[in-house]
């Protein structure tokens, strides 16, 4: 199944997409597509309803982000080696983990948002990994078993405060808007294999990133069972795990970074694609 969220921002309706493309609500028979609801026993009892037999939702409506309120938003770090490179960085020997604040979090086709004075911000198509299942020190065998589906991220990164500023990922890596995720979360079972997944990247229209899962330095089940050693992971929470060569940081000769007017395009093989428009820094009204 495709799980999505629509409304205005904040306000979003759970829901799930018919055969024909249409948003169906779900919001007679669950709260929000939480981690309280994104259970096997939940999941089976809305796929066995005829999506014809519920309410269609208004066309053009906003989609939010799939994954309502996720507790973390875990990321990993140089996991495609022409990244490294391109990064000017060794191939790492362990998952790089960061986070990014759950605050970033965002509709997919939602503008992202210029930080104040920034001139080095960047773009980054991931796979993001949806958990279902508490996960704890779980095995590489059994991880995937802990992941109930897959989503579209962009992983928006600001190089200057990543890089340049003390060296924590972190600081670049969640200001508001930075997590556009979506169109929807696909099921684990829809998906099948992860690690056949292509990827691409536009900016104005122009490829920037093609890439594939299958050349992922630390596969997804790695990535699980290494990040269930270093925290709890709850239903809910979001892993994203790394984006293929081709960040404006990476251009040679002369690095390449967002302004406003850009409009990113990506997407990834079974997923979905999604659209964001890049505006320039407003401060939040009082």
């Amino acid at each position: 199944m495709k799980l999505v969220r629509y409304g205005k921002a904040g306000q979003e309706k759970p829901g799930i997409i018919d055969t024909d493309g249409n948003v169906r609500s779900v919001v007679d028979l669950i709260n929000d597509w939480d981690g309280e609801h994104l259970t096997a026993k939940v999941l089976a009892k809305i796929a066995k309803i005829n999506p014809a037999k519920l309410p269609l939702v208004k066309p053009k409506t906003r989609l939010g982000p799939p994954i309502a309120r996720p507790a973390k938003f875990v990321a990993i770090g140089l996991n495609f080696a022409d990244h490294a490179a391109e990064s000017n960085l060794p191939i790492p020997k362990e998952p790089v983990v960061f986070n990014k604040w759950t605050s970033c979090i965002q509709g997919p086709n939602d503008d992202v948002m210029l930080p104040k004075g920034s001139v080095k911000t960047d773009w980054e198509v991931e796979l993001g990994v949806v958990i279902g299942t508490r996960a704890r020190s779980v095995s590489k065998k059994d991880a995937l078993n802990h992941v109930v589906g897959y989503c579209l991220v962009n992983d928006v990164s600001e190089r200057e405060w990543q890089i340049e500023r003390g060296m924590t990922w972190d600081k670049g890596k969640g200001f508001d808007t930075f997590g556009p995720i979506g169109p929807w979360l696909v099921t684990a079972d829809e998906v099948g294999n992860p690690q056949k997944l292509g990827m691409w990247l536009d900016v104005n229209g122009v490829r920037q990133q093609t890439g594939n899962t299958k050349t992922m330095i630390f596969d997804i089940a790695t990535i699980v069972s290494y990040c269930s050693t270093l925290m709890t992971l709850e239903p809910g929470d979001i892993i994203t795990t790394g984006t293929p060569p081709g960040v404006g940081m990476g251009k040679k000769p002369n690095p390449v970074f967002l302004k406003p007017g850009d409009v990113i395009t990506l997407g990834i093989d079974k997923l979905g694609e999604a659209k964001q428009t890049v505006v320039k820094f407003s401060p939040p009204k009082a």
